[in-house]
């Protein structure tokens, strides 16, 4: 037997190593699902995206007083005519409160939280002093029976309690969230004193005016901040049975509170025509149809509905846009409060957690009072729509408690590192030209901060569109 010949090793090749994969940004829906059900999946991604709620904050808000400003000029031209002023003298005010309310809105986005806090005790103070004011003749004014205005000379005025729901959302988020530090939350004289009885205080110098709207409004507002709290069911429902039974002495001790009261769902005037104002603004919600009668051809302002552009600037917005417009405003505050609660239910900041509640219990607990209100399921309440009704005093609160929530929620982990990512355009041209050379040539801060840039703009997209 000849020995087989020894076959040469062959060399073992080195292992290549694979190239990473880049995991996908989200999970894709099988190709085998159906088109409804690929697009419910993209919806959910996009809905959970971490700036969704910043957007709807941003997105939502901003419709809203621009609708507001809209149909303000629609709604006052026909008021301000019988008054013998321009027709668009309304309208310039709330422009100029607009902007002034953009303004504050703007610092309230880029104030610290350190910075909201300490301001809290000056706004509460102010806020109580003035609410006092309110109450010296000559000072304070009356308008529609409600002494809650102070005149500021010329065609201005301001109505101090709608900045106490901005005090008492501040305040008491600073109180709360300094007392669940030291772990004193868990005793109710602790969670009930100084917020119900400094809340209380607010309430009676309003109702002092005559202002029951304003009042139930700052006693929601109390609620939530309890709620948010964690206060037991037991001592909840003991301010709250408090509340109702102050409310129900307060309504049934006046005649023109129990005359509001009598005419929810109500469709005749009745005699001496005390439903009057409920039953027209059901008129002009009927009239309007699907898609309304068209920007400006509202039948009931002229004369027939009482204030059009303040507290039923709803109805004149059901008859002239019709179901359409009123469903859009209603989407619009349904996805601020939405949002509110989303940034209110994922900070790990105490005082985020209740400021942005407040705030949300305040702006949506006021839209379900007026809205109930000119549909007729709930007493006539004396409340604007929030961010758009006419009325100052109402929009610049509003608009600075807007502003805070766009601060709450951009400062996100989540939402800040998406901001993070994205660049603006000039600084991308400036990453891969152009100003990119004189950067390069210039100090040697300019080459650090093109540095910075570039290694963030290599960095792996977090998912965010």
């Amino acid at each position: 037997m000849t020995a087989r010949s020894a076959k040469p090793p062959t060399p073992r090749r080195a292992r290549s190593q694979p190239a990473p994969v880049r995991p996908p940004r989200h999970p894709r829906a099988p190709q085998s699902t159906s088109a409804p059900q690929r697009a419910l999946v993209r919806a959910k991604r996009a809905w959970d995206r971490p700036l969704t709620a910043y957007y709807l904050i941003l997105g939502g808000s901003l419709l809203i007083i621009v609708l507001g400003l809209v149909m303000v000029f629609s709604a006052s031209q026909i008021q301000a005519l019988q008054s013998g002023l321009p027709s668009t003298y309304y309208f310039r005010k709330q422009v100029v409160a607009a902007a002034i309310g953009a303004v504050l809105l703007l610092a309230a986005c880029r104030m610290p939280v350190r910075m909201q806090r300490v301001l809290a005790y000056p706004l509460l103070v102010a806020s109580v002093f003035l609410m006092c004011l309110v109450q010296v003749p000559g000072i304070g004014q009356e308008v529609n029976g409600n002494q809650n205005w102070i005149h500021l000379g010329g065609p201005f005025q301001l109505q101090p309690s709608e900045f106490a729901k901005l005090a008492l959302v501040l305040w008491g988020a600073d109180l709360l969230a300094r007392k669940g530090e030291k772990q004193m939350l868990t005793q109710w004289k602790h969670l009930l004193v100084p917020l119900v009885p400094v809340a209380f205080l607010l309430l009676a110098l309003i109702m002092l005016g005559g202002d029951m709207g304003t009042a139930i409004i700052l006693a929601a507002v109390l609620f939530g901040l309890l709620w948010l709290a964690g206060a037991p069911t037991r001592l909840f429902t003991g301010v709250l049975a408090v509340a109702l039974t102050a409310a129900v002495l307060l309504v049934t001790s006046s005649a023109n509170r129990m005359s509001r009261l009598a005419c929810i769902g109500a469709t005749d005037p009745g005699p001496d025509d005390r439903c009057w104002q409920a039953v027209h603004g059901i008129y002009a919600l009927a009239s309007g149809g699907w898609f309304g009668s068209g920007l400006g051809a509202s039948v009931e302002k002229w004369g027939q509905l009482p204030e059009p552009h303040t507290d039923f600037i709803f109805a004149v917005t059901g008859e002239e846009l019709g179901l359409a417009g009123t469903l859009s405003v209603l989407a619009l505050f349904a996805a601020l409060g939405y949002a509110g609660i989303r940034v209110a239910g994922r900070t790990e900041e105490p005082f985020v957690r209740y400021a942005a509640g407040g705030v949300t219990t305040w702006i949506i607990a006021q839209a379900v009072i007026n809205v109930g209100a000119v549909l007729g399921l709930l007493p006539i309440a004396g409340v604007p729509l929030p961010l758009f009704s006419y009325g100052g005093s109402a929009l610049l609160p509003a608009m600075f408690a807007v502003g805070l929530l766009i601060a709450f929620a951009r400062s996100d982990p989540a939402a800040r590192a998406a901001l993070a990512v994205r660049q603006p355009l000039l600084w991308q041209r400036t990453s891969r030209g152009g100003l990119a050379g004189a950067l390069r040539s210039g100090s040697a801060s300019g080459r650090k901060r093109e540095k910075t840039m570039r290694r963030r703009a290599g960095r792996p997209p977090s998912g965010e569109r």
